[in-house]
């Protein structure tokens, strides 16, 4: 038998609930359009962590109901609910299992752990809208907060040199390769940390942020100590209404706002 967690909660605290979730030997997860199923063993269910969840990200408040439900097929559910999708009819981002036709520049095989970074995000879409736009070709690259590699995947794909990449959760990383692995792109080096574990002399031409507001606003140094002269950051991650104090902290460190995507009030813009 299975815990199945019925939690509301605001979309910018999705993915940090599920990472921490995950490390609760939570199984399978099912985004909803406000808020998010959690699956767990019923002998691992435990509810004095999910209530100690809701105290230290008081910021981010959410209520739940508990239900038990009979064990899932978890492959075939995630392949029903997970769709192909198109970015700027240039971009196919699809899984192993699917079968699409028509061709595509640009053609990215996603096989996800706890449906992150497969493009359904509006933040993942408006981040391939701008790489898409980006002159690339022969570019260091780093994706910062990598997910499942997509955003990495791109950049290769559109003719980057050097593409590294990193995210803080250990499963992260082992998804993000093995879907390097999957894209045939062997040269993208993946790591588990943070941009402070990055080399402090290291410089990028482009940096790939989608990480939430408080943490870019926390690193913005970070990222302006690593963008070599006339590069390019973009990040995502955040609403219309954070764009101004975020262009304010750029600006306390060299940057320069450059331009903005938003799709359903998240955003994606571009610094230099």
């Amino acid at each position: 038998m299975m815990h199945r967690l019925t939690i509301n909660n605001t979309s910018d605290f999705t993915e940090i609930l599920m990472a921490e979730l995950s490390e609760l030997d939570y199984e399978a997860f099912e985004e909803l359009e406000e808020g998010l199923l959690a699956y767990v063993p019923s002998e691992l269910y435990n509810e004095e962590a999910i209530d100690e969840l809701q105290e230290r990200y008081a910021e981010f408040p959410f209520t739940y109901e508990v239900e038990v439900v009979e064990q899932q097929n978890w492959n075939a559910l995630w392949e029903s609910n997970y769709e192909p999708v198109v970015v700027a009819d240039s971009c196919l981002i699809k899984s192993s299992f699917h079968q699409i036709d028509k061709q595509y520049p640009y053609e990215i095989l996603i096989n996800p752990k706890m449906s992150f970074g497969t493009g359904h995000h509006e933040t993942t879409t408006l981040m391939i809208e701008h790489i898409l736009e980006l002159d690339v070709v022969g570019k260091e690259v780093l994706d910062a907060g990598c997910g499942t590699g997509i955003l990495a995947i791109l950049a290769y794909k559109r003719g980057a040199g050097k593409v590294q990449g990193f995210d803080i959760e250990e499963w992260a990383v082992t998804n993000a390769q093995e879907n390097i692995a999957l894209n045939d792109c062997p040269s993208i080096e993946i790591w588990q940390g943070t941009i402070e574990s990055t080399l402090p002399t290291a410089q990028y031409d482009l940096l790939i942020i989608n990480i939430q507001r408080n943490v870019l606003l926390a690193e913005m140094s970070l990222y302006a100590q690593h963008l070599r002269k006339g590069g390019t950051i973009l990040l995502s991650g955040f609403y219309e209404q954070d764009v101004e104090d975020l262009c304010a902290c750029a600006a306390e460190f060299g940057l320069t706002y450059l331009g903005k995507k938003t799709k359903n009030n998240w955003v994606a813009m571009r610094l230099a």
